[in-house]
């Protein structure tokens, strides 16, 4: 290990350390950590931050314009679980970003968040990303909003790949209607045992 990453290691335990600190200095460190050089040290001080509550809205928005995307992704992780309601919207607009885990964690976020202003983006997120793992998160998202504006996109996702039906199957939970128990009929009978399987849990509930 070389000098330099002698001096990242030490850094890296002082925030560790920092996380159960309740004084202004451990605050300050952890604060600066934020817009440290390296990608690493700013993902450890943002989940140092947030669990400290020292995130304010720019904080979250800085995290979340991060030029690395694994900061962006712990950002996002960490908005799922709570706090940050004023940069919701910096999470929808992720739903565009470049790398499809951020994507993917965006929609997860906007799900767990229940963020209705995000459906649109959603459903276009369904019907039209190249990367099944974000159209699976999105089916998930627009479940967990479960607003009937999303059930012909959800519905839709029956025809993609398996994991994105099961999740579809999953999600029509949510809504109600003559559309869904077609939709759900069909899925009866679908070649995917895993798909079959989901209807069959959800005629247990």
């Amino acid at each position: 290990m070389d000098r330099d990453d002698d001096t990242l290691s030490e850094r890296l335990t002082e925030l560790v350390r920092a996380r159960f600190g309740t004084d202004e200095p451990s605050a300050r460190l952890i604060l600066a950590s934020l817009h440290a050089p390296e990608a690493r040290e700013r993902m450890i001080a943002l989940r140092v931050a947030a669990v400290r509550g020292l995130l304010d809205a720019g904080a979250w928005r800085d995290a979340l314009g991060d030029k690395d995307s694994a900061v962006r992704r712990e950002a996002l992780v960490g908005l799922a679980e709570g706090g940050g309601d004023d940069v919701l919207d910096a999470v929808a607009n992720l739903l565009e970003d470049p790398d499809p885990l951020v994507v993917e964690g965006a929609a997860f976020a906007l799900g767990e968040r229940r963020y209705a202003p995000g459906l649109e983006r959603l459903v276009e997120l369904v019907g039209s990303h190249d990367d099944a793992r974000c159209r699976e998160a999105a089916v998930v998202a627009l479940g967990a909003i479960g607003d009937d504006r999303a059930l012909g996109a959800v519905i839709g996702a029956l025809e993609d790949k398996p994991p994105v039906r099961r999740r579809a199957v999953v999600a029509l939970a949510n809504f109600e209607g003559p559309e869904v128990e077609a939709a759900l009929a069909r899925a009866r009978e679908d070649h995917d045992w895993q798909v079959r399987s989901a209807v069959d849990r959800l005629d247990a509930d």
